[in-house]
């Protein structure tokens, strides 16, 4: 009976007649989870758009807010679909890991706003710190988000969430047909859609699908009776870009995109190297005290009969470890590493990664060989380490010229390059424009 009166006050909004059963039954909201398999009294308040009850029913007992009727809904999802903001930062404030919750269809909270044009609602969802883990999951087809808003043609939705997520993997993804959000739009004659995507986003034009289709191959396809002014239109905006994108200049950024996850496991790898080997130095640590309090069980051997090369080692090994946790944060940030500043940077940290390794293994090799053959080992491994800084600082210090021509070119200021350099410039760029055309 009570259950039935609780359901009643739902179904009405009426929180004086909650907050009268709760005086009643301090254990209602408890135990109505459990006497209704199809929907709790969260989910119909939350239908019907009661907010004062759902906000004074969240409050009392949070855990509702994670129940899902038969449909595997939870009252976040109806609440994003129906565009419900208030009750929308109510659930979230009780449950923000329900972002991740999908449905029986596979969908979660982010994508039924993205369906139904809630961008009010998209506001308050990626203000969670799960949104970038939701906005990537797939649903039907292997679609993400993305692909459901040019669907659904919503075009301010894509442009939330794109603030929040808009590195080059997720935007060029792949549904199974192989069509990225670019082949749908086209497909839809989305001029908006194209429009934005081309100026704004670093979308891959020569992307193929499974078909071997471009964006622009599958515009030439449309009938020569229907190519009217939205074709043209479409066909000025992709052009221009299927043409620059033949640059070899984006091939790094494509590079670090394919290889993120290798980068990553490398970077993973040193750090645990320097980690291991900084609370594990070469030469062990003492075992016990010494009579003459010289030494005291736990430290580094090394530091009593090597200081100096100890002091070498402990900052190579520093460098090495924080460099590599860096390398790791860098490319788990999303920055948008079309951006030369931000790729000569991880370059800048993953050098400084990669040679402190390198002598904090020399320091290593040199302190555990014996004395008699110290001297020939140290000449090897000095001419070693000077050829390879030598490289590493030739490759960094062109990179470093190339990034600061780039920038004064773009502020029109030009620098003086020989004839000859000159000349292969302007036959490359003619070259690639004969293939564009």
């Amino acid at each position: 009976m009570a259950e039935k009166r609780l359901y009643d006050a739902a179904a009405t909004g009426n929180v004086k007649s909650l907050l009268d059963l709760l005086e009643q039954d301090p254990f209602i909201l408890y135990r109505a989870s459990f006497t209704c398999s199809y929907k709790s009294p969260l989910h119909v308040a939350t239908i019907l758009k009661h907010t004062a009850f759902v906000q004074e029913i969240v409050k009392r007992n949070p855990l509702l807010a994670e129940e899902l009727e038969s449909q595997k809904s939870s009252p976040l999802h109806i609440a994003s679909g129906k565009g419900y903001v208030e009750i929308v930062k109510a659930l979230l404030s009780a449950a923000p890991d329900m972002c991740l919750v999908r449905d029986c269809h596979g969908r979660n909270p982010l994508y039924l706003a993205a369906i139904n044009g809630r961008p009010e609602v998209l506001n308050e969802l990626i203000q969670n710190q799960k949104i970038p883990l939701a906005a990537r999951e797939k649903v039907d087809r292997g679609q993400t988000v993305l692909h459901l808003c040019v669907k659904h043609n919503q075009l301010q939705v894509m442009e939330i969430i794109m603030r929040v997520v808009n590195d080059y993997e997720f935007v060029n993804g792949k549904d199974d047909d192989g069509d990225t959000i670019l082949h749908l739009a086209v497909r839809d004659k989305q001029l908006e859609i194209i429009q934005y995507l081309m100026g704004s986003t670093i979308i891959d034009v020569n992307t193929k699908n499974a078909n071997g289709y471009t964006a622009l191959d599958i515009l030439e396809l449309t009938p020569k009776d229907l190519r009217d002014t939205n074709y043209l239109a479409i066909k000025n905006s992709l052009q221009p870009k299927a043409c620059n994108s033949r640059n070899p200049q984006t091939r790094p950024i494509k590079w670090l995109t394919k290889k993120r996850d290798a980068i990553m496991v490398v970077a993973i790898l040193i750090a645990t190297m320097a980690f291991q080997a900084g609370v594990t130095p070469p030469g062990g640590v003492w075992q016990d005290n010494a009579t003459d309090n010289s030494h005291k069980a736990g430290e580094a051997v090394m530091a009593h009969i090597h200081p100096k090369m100890y002091k070498n080692f402990i900052r190579a090994n520093t460098i090495a470890f924080v460099s590599s946790l860096s390398t790791i944060l860098l490319l788990i940030s999303g920055l948008p590493f079309q951006r030369r500043l931000f790729m000569w940077s991880l370059m800048v940290i993953m050098w400084l990664t990669v040679t402190s390794t390198a002598v904090t293994y020399a320091v290593s090799i040199v302190v555990v060989t014996p004395r008699k053959d110290r001297t020939s080992l140290t000449h090897v491994i000095e001419i070693g380490l000077i050829v390879w800084c030598s490289v590493m600082a030739i490759l960094l210090v062109g990179n470093t010229f190339r990034l600061i021509d780039r920038w004064l070119k773009n502020r029109g200021i030009e620098v003086w390059r020989p004839g000859s350099f000159r000349d292969l410039v302007e036959v490359h760029n003619r070259n690639v424009n004969q293939e564009a055309v």
